[in-house]
Parts: C-alpha cells; structure tokens; sequence
C-alpha cells in the first residue's frame, strides 16, 4: 500500500500566490544559525543573505576573490542580474565573521580566487533552486510555518531594518532597487501593522 508523502508546511497550498515571509523573530534566526554552525558554507550563506538584500542568484555570483581578503567595512560590489546596474554593500562584523569561518574549511584543492564561494561538492556554483529548498528546510527545522523561500534571506533584512532600526522606507526602496515605497512595504509585508500602530500610539 503506497504511503502519501507528508506535506512541507512550508509549501504554499495549490493555487495560492507565491509569496515568501521574512524570518520575523530574532531568536528563529540565532536557533538557525545554532543549526548550522557545522555546516560552514551553509552558515556563511544565510548570514550573508540576511546581512545584505543581495537576491540569490547575486550571492551565488561571489568568488573566493572578492571577499578572501575582505574586512570588516569593505564594500563588496556584485553586479544585479534584474537591473544590470552594480550594489556595493558594506560588510558588516556577522558578515565578515561566517565569510572567515567558511573560507578557514573551504577545500583547498578547489580555492582559486574564481572559484565560486558558495559551490555544491562536484565544485560547480549552487543554484537558486538548491537555496530555495535550503531555506524551506531550516525554516522547518526551526519550527517556523509559512512559506519560506530564497528570497526570505533579503526580506529578512528588510523587514528587521526597518521594525528594529527604523530605516527610513526610501532609503529601503533604493536598497532593494524597488521602483516605489508601496512596492517596498507590500514586499517587507510590514504596512499593514504599521497602520495599526498609528492609531495606537496616538492619544489625543
């Protein structure tokens, strides 16, 4: 008798619109992090994700090169697939930390300043697909339910830049290479709570 697969909690039902969440509570992201810290490449990739609004397929284009010798405020330029156009990033001390980490285990036989920093084992670049199935699976190692995604790594910068920093929407807008500030919010998913706020935080 043939079993049905379990369904992933993170796939969006049939016929919903395709819409990942950012990784909204801090402790979910140090619990993912904890899961990852034997897995180096893996560690380095969501900490860079989350550290930089860089898309995946911009994360899968860094090289060994450009980030061996890096320090703590160098700026790390990778040119954007959707818009053509270059985005430099300061790497921050999280950043610069996992990118140390990975590079003090990456293979040695295949360090080359081309080779790709974040490579499958037979060497090659990973792929968009392969990070999209990554992320579902330490969202549900982390117990999170929703769907999670490639790009939740960049919505999760977004979205704690702006509840815990209090970024400003246009500065997002222009990190993001968004066209306007509606396109942001709806993308952070962030609008409608900060709707709420304002009728709650004044009293008149």
């Amino acid at each position: 008798m043939a079993h049905r697969k379990s369904r992933n909690p993170n796939h969006p039902r049939k016929g919903s619109s395709i819409k990942v969440e950012p990784i909204r509570d801090i402790e979910d992201i140090w619990q993912i992090k904890r899961f990852l810290h034997d897995h180096p490449r893996d560690l380095c990739l969501f900490v860079l994700g989350i550290n930089t609004a860089f898309r995946a397929s911009e994360l899968l284009s860094i090289t060994v090169g450009q980030v061996e010798h890096s320090c703590l405020g160098d700026l790390l330029e990778i040119k954007q697939r959707k818009t053509g156009k270059y985005r430099a990033v300061a790497l921050n001390r999280s950043a610069i930390t996992a990118i140390r980490f990975w590079l003090n285990a990456y293979p040695e036989s295949h360090r080359r300043p081309e080779s790709a920093l974040f490579r499958s084992r037979t060497g090659e670049a990973l792929k968009v697909p392969t990070v999209t199935r990554m992320v579902k699976k330490w969202a549900e190692m982390a117990g999170l339910r929703g769907n999670y995604g490639s790009h939740s790594l960049r919505k999760t910068w977004g979205y704690h830049q702006r509840v815990q920093m209090s970024t400003a929407v246009p500065i997002l807008m222009e990190a993001f290479g968004h066209s306007n500030q509606k396109q942001t919010l709806d993308y952070l998913g962030i609008q409608s709570g900060e709707i709420m706020d304002i009728y709650l935080k004044l009293e008149l």
